[in-house]
């Protein structure tokens, strides 16, 4: 589990830990799936040196508490009171499926300044569409039987993990060893899986909601890292974020892209952060 520092309380009564690192404007660090915190946490250090930035983990995740029942406002209220901490407006990065949540907080209205997201994972195709509707009902069923194992499994399997790699309980991130599943790894994991099933709630069944996002009028920068080619994505279609992001920069009024080449779905600090840098501290 990621420990932090710091703590604030959502309008809910649950609390949200983050960690909050060097001076400046204020910077939130929104996760991704299966992340308590600790693949942003790496961005720290460089934006820290212009910004304060606050990194957290979502509600359900590490050292964060959940109240029943999940709702995707509740989300949004704790990046709220997060802004609320950070002095009443800041800019966001959010990763993966945190960029979509970053994105949902500025269409409902949240004092955000700019945004930033990377691989944002909205299914565009009419070729991936039936997986994922599959894989959203399975995780569902699965949810609501208590088999949290089996959500975890299912979500290595949409994203192109093999019958043999689920049995051998090899980990879908490169922050993560392709050990068995009795590793401390794949524990942590498990106990994350139920948030899976919350981000396709907020991922509206991973599917661009077009005319919500096309409502935000703040500057977003939205990146990706060209074609996919880690192993653990091998499932998905070479071009699927880059497909989401071009999607999603065509409807926004105000949208810079940018695609990094090179870098795995796990966000590389040494690529993304002097970017983040550049577009958080330029006037917009």
């Amino acid at each position: 589990m990621n420990e932090m520092a710091f703590r604030v309380t959502s309008d809910d009564g649950t609390t949200i830990a983050y960690d909050r690192k060097g001076r400046g404007p204020a910077v939130i660090l929104v996760g991704g799936g299966l992340d308590d915190g600790v693949e942003n946490a790496t961005l720290a250090p460089t934006l820290a040196e212009r910004f304060t930035v606050y990194n957290y983990a979502r509600r359900g995740r590490g050292a964060s508490g959940f109240t029943e029942p999940y709702a995707v406002e509740r989300e949004i209220e704790d990046l709220d009171a997060l802004i609320a901490e950070a002095g009443g407006s800041a800019h966001l990065f959010g990763a993966s499926s945190g960029g979509a949540l970053a994105m949902e907080a500025a269409a409902a209205g949240s004092a955000i300044d700019t945004i930033a997201v990377w691989d944002v994972p909205y299914a565009v195709g009419d070729d991936i569409r039936p997986r994922f509707e599959k894989y959203i009902a399975d995780t569902r069923r699965a949810f609501d039987a208590g088999r949290d194992e089996e959500v975890l499994e299912l979500f290595m399997r949409v994203t192109g993990a093999s019958d043999d790699d689920i049995a051998a309980g090899a980990l879908m991130r490169s922050r993560m060893s392709t050990a068995a599943k009795q590793t401390p790894h794949w524990a942590h994991s498990v106990a994350l899986a139920p948030t899976l099933v919350h981000d396709s709630v907020f991922l509206n069944r991973y599917q661009l909601p077009a005319d919500r996002l096309a409502t935000v009028t703040q500057p977003v920068l939205v990146i990706t890292g060209g074609p996919i080619s880690s192993p653990y994505l091998a499932g998905l279609p070479s071009d699927f974020f880059d497909r989401a992001a071009d999607a999603l920069a065509d409807l926004l009024p105000h949208a810079q892209r940018e695609t990094l080449e090179g870098p795995d779905h796990v966000v590389d600090p040494q690529t993304v952060g002097p970017l983040l840098l550049r577009f958080f501290n330029s006037k917009h």
